[in-house]
């Protein structure tokens, strides 16, 4: 019986000390579609990397016409020759892997150049996005693009116009 009402006692404690807690939703896709300098940004980086795939692709092209100018040649040329030529089509097989990793690889110029030029607009929308939330007492804000896992949700609680707004970008 003590056990029970001392269950009780803690569990009323409980339930009394929980606050109302809330919730926001924006979809970052929604607000950065809405920014222009977002959008000239991405044709700015598509640009830059349609260039540089057409560099790389001219380097391949390359590589390969020297292989076949090889193949075709093999028989006439001697066993040194045919050393020389490979180590040659090796060498600018070589420099067409490293110049698609300068590039695009994981710390390539394409990140540096997408860093530097969408992580203002970035960090422009989260200082946004903080200062809504910190006015009107937001425990948490969910990005609905990036989270597959919301069924459904309220459309009153979706601030996305609010964040755009308050960037200057009113819809």
């Amino acid at each position: 019986m003590k056990r029970i009402i001392f269950l009780s006692l803690v569990l009323t404690a409980l339930a009394g000390g929980v606050q109302a807690q809330k919730f926001a939703l924006i979809d970052m896709e929604y607000i950065l579609k809405n920014i222009p300098a977002y959008e000239m940004a991405n044709e700015q980086l598509k640009q830059i990397s349609l260039r540089w795939e057409k560099e790389i692709t001219t380097q391949a092209q390359k590589v390969e016409d020297m292989y076949k100018e090889y193949q075709s040649n093999a028989v006439f040329l001697t066993d040194a020759q045919k050393k020389e030529k490979e180590e040659e089509i090796l060498k600018e097989d070589k420099a067409t892997q490293d110049l698609r990793r300068k590039y695009f690889g994981p710390e390539g110029e394409l990140y540096k150049k997408r860093e530097s030029l969408m992580k203002p607009i970035q960090d422009d929308v989260y200082e946004a996005v903080k200062s809504i939330s910190e006015g009107k007492g937001y425990q948490m804000v969910i990005d609905r693009a990036s989270a597959a896992d919301i069924i459904f949700a309220s459309p009153r609680i979706d601030i996305s116009n609010e964040v755009l707004a308050k960037l200057g970008f009113s819809k």
